[in-house]
């Protein structure tokens, strides 16, 4: 370990420049200094500096406890246009090699490197797999005994550009002892880093033809959830790397086309990364041992014909949206229009459902139109992706409250001006305004056939997007339309009367009810500050409505007149205060973790501990889940959390794991799309042998108890 000024000799002329400094103080303030500098490299060596790289050992502890294991890695940080090479090398090349050997208090060997993804570089007609930049290439050290360890590495490597080298090192790292198992110290995100770039083992069956076509089949793969796709086998001589590698999509199959070397043996099992990319650019690494096998053929994409299919399946997911949860406060207010058309002609019915379309098709394309932007720009939105801001969180329910006062009569939305027509009237932009709503709380709930319809609709054109969009709004509005539009169904409407005034006062709960919900959400993403904010968010709005309802009734009876400016002057004053606060929403601490309750026995999801789960043999279900998500909610509770479901997940020892996506997570949100998704819930069930299997939207308890029996018995 490098200790910069140690044993060398401290120039008198350096005494001088402290002025009133004693030399007992200076040497007090060079011990604090070097202390801290040994401590901010005590899990680094010293480096081996060449031209072209800087090469130390790292470990992922500054201390170690008894008998505890740690990461050790080879670090290199090699210079711009050098490289050094992965597992497989490529045409041309040679792997690194790392050796650490512990002695004193603790004992143990490694040479077993955990290899992250390489890139491909391809120049004159060669193919190298290898890492550029900045690399920690680990390893996992077993550790017996206490009281400390010295390790000693040996590391050999090749580093190229125009030319190649071969490097070596030795290496000397002293590890103190520690009472207990030590934390992760300095250089700990290092190893994580190295972690998060490690492959997966594939859920995906893989085969290779004779004809060299390799084939990943399973749920989740798709045209919509998979835009690129490359192979980079674990040993070389094998195929032609640099050959380009077909990509063929279906629902269900993936294949790329190889190409054998003369010579190559065509029957034997094929293993190595395969890089599946969607269309954002996000990329998901997957290690596959492909079986030898004849290859099946490919269904053949329909064109049109799947853009047309999508289409429909995006109207009849906006109809059935109809019955989500999400929408029953909005499906309020659109029975007290239902009810007003009773006693209208038939031209205002119309009208009125074509603002209500219009509103609900212009948010629905609005919305379509920032999710495609935002996938656009690299970023991985999805459905739902704004109630991922608490802003639009607490924005949403403000919203809501005012809806609420406005049906208990707090105030009155009104066609006129001062002194002119205040009688109430809702009009056609309350029919809009109503359709905006819809949509808006409409976006925490998904239905069946929404999934594929938004994967399609984010992963194709942008044109092709938009159209889905909207005809997932056109499917929202389509019963009221159709209400509208036939007169049989509009005669039997309910004729107004003294009733609505009690039923307008009524469907303000449900409205209330859904404050309280977001205010729960809210307070999930940024604690129980946000909750202040918004309920007295709440209050000056409550005051806003209170003085701009007693302004209107002021002008009932006396026309324009001071009173009725000032308190509309006040209201407004009240109302622009509330907004401003809103930025203070976003100024508290983010949650760091899963803010969805964990119950005992549910494991948080990563990835890591699903391939663990799935190596040992046990059965698992995923359950991607959000606070905002309320079909998620109503699943858990009807379908999840049930006595029978879950003695059945006791019987088969099944691992429950539920991923959190409450607040922005990339490592759910890649498990989303590679699932042909792109918002919660979603439900894979992994039997115990066998390919997973994606449940429906909607569950129930006799759907995951069917899903794990037939697990079940097809691992038997």
């Amino acid at each position: 370990m490098a200790r910069p000024l140690a044993g060398r000799q401290i120039p008198l002329f350096v005494f001088g420049l402290f002025g009133g400094f004693e030399l007992r103080k200076f040497l007090i303030l060079f011990v604090c200094v070097a202390s801290l500098a040994q401590t901010a490299w005590a899990a680094e060596s010293q480096p081996v500096t060449s031209e072209h790289d800087v090469a130390t050992l790292v470990t992922d502890r500054d201390s170690v406890g008894p008998d505890q294991a740690v990461r050790v890695g080879l670090r290199l940080k090699l210079k711009p246009g050098w490289h050094t090479y992965w597992l497989n090398a490529g045409d041309a090349g040679e792997a690194p090699t790392l050796k650490v050997t512990a002695s004193g208090g603790m004992k143990g060997q490694s040479d077993k490197i955990d290899w992250p993804t390489p890139v491909r570089i391809s120049e004159g007609g060669l193919m190298s797999y290898a890492y550029t930049g900045d690399v920690v290439l680990p390893e996992r050290l077993e550790l017996r005994g206490r009281d400390g360890a010295q390790l000693k590495a040996h590391a050999e490597w090749l580093v190229c550009a125009a030319t190649c080298v071969p490097e070596s090192g030795d290496f000397g790292l002293d590890l103190p002892g520690s009472a207990q198992a030590a934390a992760p110290g300095v250089q700990a995100p290092l190893f994580d880093k190295a972690e998060a770039a490690r492959p997966v083992p594939s859920p995906f069956a893989a085969t290779i033809a004779p004809d060299g076509r390799l084939s990943l089949s399973g749920q989740g793969l798709s045209a919509h959830s998979v835009s690129k796709a490359w192979f980079m086998p674990s040993v070389s001589g094998v195929i032609d790397q640099v050959a380009p590698q077909k990509l063929e999509m279906a629902d269900g199959r993936l294949s790329l086309q190889l190409k054998w070397l003369e010579g190559a043996h065509k029957n034997v099992p094929l293993s190595g990364i395969v890089v599946l990319q969607d269309a954002a650019g996000q990329q998901s690494p997957l290690w596959i041992d492909a079986k030898s096998g004849a290859a099946e053929p490919m269904p053949q994409a329909g064109g049109k014909a799947n853009i047309g299919q999508i289409v429909l399946f995006a109207f009849l997911g906006g109809l059935i949206l109809n019955l989500m949860p999400c929408v029953f406060p909005v499906l309020a207010m659109k029975g007290l229009s239902l009810a007003r058309m009773g006693g209208t002609h038939r031209r205002a019915q119309v009208t009125s459902a074509a603002f209500y379309t219009g509103g609900v098709m212009l948010t629905f394309g609005a919305l379509g139109a920032a999710m495609i932007g935002l996938r656009a720009a690299g970023s991985a939105a999805g459905w739902g992706f704004q109630f991922q801001s608490p802003v639009f969180v607490v924005a949403v329910g403000w919203l809501l409250f005012m809806m609420a006062l406005n049906l208990l009569g707090v105030f009155e939305i009104t066609t006129g001006g001062i002194g002119q027509d205040v009688m109430p009237r809702e009009g056609h932009w309350g029919d809009a305004l109503t359709g905006l709503l819809a949509v808006v709380v409409a976006t925490p709930c998904t239905a069946p056939f929404m999934g594929a319809a938004i994967a399609a609709a984010l992963s194709g054109p942008a044109w092709a997007g938009l159209a889905i969009f909207l005809a997932m709004g056109f499917g929202l509005a389509s019963p009221y339309v159709l209400i509208a539009c036939v007169p049989a169904i509009a005669r039997r409407m309910p004729k107004p009367g003294a009733w609505m005034a009690v039923l307008k006062q009524a469907l303000a709960f449900p409205l209330l009810a859904t404050c309280v919900w977001l205010l729960w959400v809210a307070a999930l993403q940024r604690g129980a500050d946000v909750v202040v904010i918004a309920v007295g968010g709440a209050v000056g709005l409550g005051l806003a409505a209170w003085l701009f309802g007693m302004g209107q009734r002021q002008a009932m009876l006396e026309g324009a007149s001071k009173r009725v400016v000032v308190c509309r002057s006040l209201a407004a004053v009240a109302a622009l205060l509330t907004c401003a606060s809103l930025a203070r929403v976003d100024e508290g601490r983010a949650s760091s973790g899963p803010v969805v309750a964990q119950q005992a026995g549910v494991v948080p999801f990563s990835e890591e501990k699903l391939a663990e789960a799935r190596a040992q043999g046990k059965p698992v279900f995923v359950d991607m889940t959000a606070a905002w998500c309320i079909t998620c909610m109503v699943n858990e509770r009807v379908a999840i959390d049930t006595p029978a479901v879950q003695a059945a997940f006791a019987k088969r020892d099944v691992v429950y794991m539920k991923g959190d996506w409450t607040n922005r997570d990339e490592k759910i949100s890649t498990y989303l799309r590679r699932h042909g998704r792109d918002g919660v819930p979603l439900y894979v069930y992994y039997p115990p042998h066998g390919e997973e299997e994606i449940l429906p939207q909607l569950l129930s308890p006799g759907i995951v108890q069917a899903a794990l029996k037939k697990g079940s018995e097809g691992g038997a």
